[in-house]
């Protein structure tokens, strides 16, 4: 009879996996076939499970034979990963660092500014046993739960994997380097205890979380679960690719945990600020978002650093910033922080910069502090209100994996002060993009729209084909506010890089402080 299944982290079938059962049927060894599926004859009862396989940790589990239905047995394959827990902490505060590796290993901890800083080095992990940082998966669908690693035998109080957050907010990141030479970086975010800066920055974290595939599952990968069996080829079998028509889906997705790794956002050992961007989740994701944040920090612009799920729960002080910061793509959005964003902007006179691109296309729900619940893309049925409304700008698919300069539309307007730029003229040539080379009105591409502000400034527009560039826009509202729209994906890919995206956005900030 069918026992179960064996997957990887990614929800892959593994075929012979060695697996042998201990309980009321004596002992019994079978092995998974190509579709990861386990068959043995076994009386009812619980049952000690040992699973084996080359090339994956092996681990030990209970097991109730005959269960609810096939058991999903998970085996993390050798490798190495990481992240922090929480990824998101207050000065002062401490996270665990959550380690996978194969052997020894060396961890750094970074600042990532203008320029990559060493903050200290926090030691060598291989704790005496044999390939004791393998971590362990849940079985089952662990995208909803999280893979809650350093859970099993890190006990001892010798041994805490704990950091305690800088004193100054920002983006950080630790370097895991093995003995044998490989490399993994992962982010941590650092959030001031009382704010210390004028400018507060979001990281677009949400979206992060929404993209994050690890476990088998993100908003766009098997949206509605897992599916019945293990994937042998995800070109035949999941929905994405064999009903394209399909997603995204009509429901309320099952849950995602931020508990999980990210590996798209890991930045290369030796990466400067200046390189181009490798990889296609990496460009829109906490990689690009360094750019920008290493330009403030080249402008002498001082910032603090959010998550945007502490702006969900209420615990960013915002009338006590002069300006926020909206950094790449900032896709998801709860309406708990679209209310409260809105109300700063038009009532209480907060200065808005979207420096980014595809922005609050999407909704979410947070079960609780770590797990969040997609909506369905492209509505707004909770906040109702189009992001046009607060950005002045909205999606469009026209123009989408294009990329282009700007033109000039508007030359008198003081944003070009200083510039050089004319009525006509170009700007924006050089990005760091690689997915979408050829300037900064790139990847995906707001545009004015009918609901946009009535008083709204259109400044300059991406030569992207067929008309399809991104509008250059701003706004300001009667309760003292305003708003800058850059509303492209790529603008702080070339903002380090180019000097009209720099000079604009500089002129912008220059005037939102004052």
């Amino acid at each position: 009879m069918l026992i179960g299944y064996v997957s990887d982290e990614q929800d892959i079938a593994i075929h012979d996996a060695v697996v042998t059962f201990e309980g009321p049927g004596g002992t019994v060894t079978t092995r998974s076939d190509a579709t990861g599926g386990l068959y043995a004859e076994l009386p009812p009862g619980q049952y000690r499970v040992t699973l084996a396989r080359d090339g994956y940790g092996g681990k030990r589990v209970e097991v109730d034979v005959p269960g609810d239905g096939p058991y999903r047995f998970r085996l993390m394959s050798d490798g190495l990963l990481g992240y922090a827990w929480p990824k998101w902490v207050r000065s002062g505060d401490a996270s665990e660092f959550r380690i996978h590796a194969t052997e020894p290993y060396r961890l750094d901890l970074w600042r990532y500014g203008y320029e990559k800083e060493l903050i200290r080095n926090l030691g060598w992990y291989d704790d005496h046993g044999p390939r004791v940082t393998l971590q362990i998966l849940p079985d089952g669908d662990f995208t909803q739960t999280g893979v809650q690693w350093n859970r099993i035998g890190y006990g001892s109080r010798w041994h805490q994997q704990r950091v305690m957050a800088p004193a100054r907010s920002g983006l950080y990141y630790f370097h895991v380097q093995t003995q044998s030479g490989l490399f993994f970086s992962f982010p941590w975010i650092v959030m001031p205890t009382t704010p210390q800066a004028e400018i507060a920055v979001l990281t677009s974290n949400c979206t992060w979380n929404a993209y994050n595939d690890f476990g088998g599952r993100s908003n766009y990968v098997n949206q509605d679960g897992l599916t019945q069996q293990p994937v042998v080829n995800a070109r035949q079998e999941l929905k994405r690719f064999t009903q394209p028509g399909v997603w995204p889906f009509d429901v309320t997705a099952p849950p995602l945990s931020f508990d999980r790794p990210e590996r798209f956002n890991c930045v290369p050992e030796d990466a400067q600020i200046t390189d181009p961007v490798a990889g296609r989740l990496e460009s829109a994701m906490a990689p690009a978002e360094w750019r920008l944040l290493g330009w403030l920090e080249r402008e002498k612009f001082t910032y603090d650093l959010y998550s945007e799920t502490e702006l969900h729960f209420g615990r960013i002080p915002l009338d006590d910033y002069k300006v926020l910061i909206l950094n790449t793509h900032p896709e998801y959005w709860s309406p708990e922080m679209y209310r409260q964003v809105k109300a700063w902007v038009y009532e209480r006179g907060g200065k808005l910069l979207y420096l980014g691109g595809c922005g609050l296309l999407a909704e979410f729900e947070m079960a609780d502090e770590y797990t969040m619940i997609c909506r369905q893309e492209e509505k707004w049925e909770l906040r109702q209100d189009p992001a046009a409304t607060l950005l002045g700008v909205e999606y469009t698919h026209s123009g989408y994996q294009s990329g282009a300069p700007y033109r000039v539309i508007d030359d008198s307007h003081w944003v070009f002060d200083g510039t050089g730029l004319q009525q006509g003229d170009l700007f924006g040539h050089n990005s760091l993009h690689e997915r979408c080379p050829g300037g900064a009105s790139g990847h995906e591409l707001d545009k004015i729209l009918p609901h946009s502000p009535g008083n709204i400034c259109h400044l300059a527009k991406g030569i992207n084909p067929d008309d399809t560039g991104a509008d250059l826009a701003y706004f300001e509202t009667d309760g003292g506010g305003a708003v800058f729209a850059a509303g492209s994906l790529c603008w702080t890919l070339s903002i380090i890089v180019d000097d009209g995206v720099s000079r604009i956005t500089k002129n912008v900030l220059q005037r939102f402080l004052s």
